[in-house]
């Protein structure tokens, strides 16, 4: 009878085990919650502003058992490489210089700064895959994205770019944002090692937001539609959140 009830503890053990998370052997449902980075070159007329641009963001969604994933992601885009001709030139001195408030030379440093939050729904296909939700991953949605040119003047005073003064440089242009992913997604057996990785594209359909550009007065801000697009390469890890099972078991 002992042995009997400790074969049937060892056996209820096991399913216990699997039941907590069975990933190898099916498809589960679960909440992902997910961090990651892109780096993406810029296209269309967001070209014409800007060099590469970083994503650093977060995913918060959920899978499905059936390998559906719906969820919100988010990104703070940031680089170094602005390329708008003559942007602070009317600043300049006879030396190309901008002086701040005490005459003396100042440091202007100017970089893209934005974000983008999106709506998306994808898909796992379990192909080419250790178990049946790692495999090929699709997503796409559409969101809100908004950027500028970050005008900065470090502890320096320069009053044309102190308060609203800054805002006739920066080209602030919001409007909506679509976005495609292609990749491969891999969930473990067991462990932490969950991560997602492949080609991303998106597409903005955005505005000037600015009623003049102080460094070309004379010229009407266009208010014609923009087609912003970035393209790159995306890498993320994930969080899979398990349902705890009941560690108890109950014999008569």
């Amino acid at each position: 009878m002992r042995n009997s009830i400790i074969l049937a503890f060892l056996i209820i053990s096991h399913f216990q085990g699997v039941a907590q998370r069975n990933v190898r052997d099916s498809a589960i449902a679960t909440p992902w919650v997910a961090l990651h980075y892109g780096l993406n070159a810029p296209g269309g007329d967001l070209k014409e502003r800007f060099g590469a641009i970083n994503h650093i963001g977060a995913m918060v969604g959920y899978k499905t058992s059936k390998n559906w994933v719906y969820g919100l992601d988010g990104n703070f885009m940031f680089g170094n490489k602005v390329k708008i001709p003559g942007m602070l030139s009317n600043l300049a001195d006879s030396y190309g210089q901008i002086n701040d408030v005490n005459g003396d030379v100042a440091i202007v440093v100017v970089n893209m700064r934005g974000f983008n939050v999106n709506t998306m729904v994808g898909k796992v296909f379990p192909v080419l895959s250790p178990n049946k939700n790692s495999g090929i991953y699709v997503h796409g949605g559409v969101g809100y994205m908004q950027y500028k040119a970050r005008v900065e003047t470090q502890d320096q005073v320069v009053p044309t770019l102190e308060l609203k003064y800054r805002k006739g440089y920066d080209r602030y242009t919001t409007g909506l944002n679509f976005h495609q992913f292609v990749g491969y997604a891999f969930m473990a057996n067991q462990g932490f090692v969950n991560f997602y990785g492949g080609f991303y594209i998106q597409e903005g359909l955005t505005y000037n937001r600015r009623e003049v550009f102080f460094d070309q007065p004379d010229v009407p801000v266009s208010k014609a539609q923009r087609l912003d697009l970035q393209y790159g390469f995306k890498v993320g890890w994930f969080v899979p959140v398990y349902k705890r099972k009941p560690k108890d078991y109950y014999f008569e």
